[in-house]
């Protein structure tokens, strides 16, 4: 059995489809075209932008996506690679829980406080200047 990749790549050849012409329609890079074609997986984005390439590549070439699709999967499983929704979400998740704690940082905590404090002391002066105007109908 072939591998999936040199399978592709022999497809795209055998439809006479260049790779800057994949690149031009899908706004894939080619030297993620190219680690596609090579089999070197880990050399392509992760989680579900890697599947995107694929599919993108496959609209390219008119190929039903489903079976292309699942020997991807299982070519990178083999590979060790990866793969699986799972461990797309589980690389998702990992990103989001990394990206919030870093959010977290005292130094911005701080600044959202003197943030609402700030609006606090707006909102008094507000108060004050209607009650007086309201009270007196002037302000000074």
């Amino acid at each position: 059995m072939e591998r999936f990749c040199d399978e592709l790549r022999l497809e795209r050849e055998r439809r006479q489809v260049s790779i800057e012409t994949i690149c031009a329609e899908t706004k894939v890079s080619p030297r993620h075209l190219q680690a596609l074609e090579a089999g070197e997986y880990s050399q392509l984005p992760g989680g579900v932008f890697r599947k995107g390439i694929v599919r993108s590549y496959l609209r390219v070439l008119n190929l039903d996506e489903t079976p292309w699709i699942e020997r991807f999967e299982a070519s990178l499983r083999e590979s060790g690679t990866g793969g699986g929704e799972d461990t797309d979400w589980m690389e998702f998740a990992e990103n989001v829980r990394r990206t919030r704690t870093g959010a977290e940082d005292s130094s911005l905590n701080r600044g959202r406080w003197m943030g609402v404090g700030m609006m606090v002391v707006s909102l008094a002066a507000l108060g004050w200047g209607v009650w007086k105007f309201a009270l007196h109908g002037r302000l000074f």
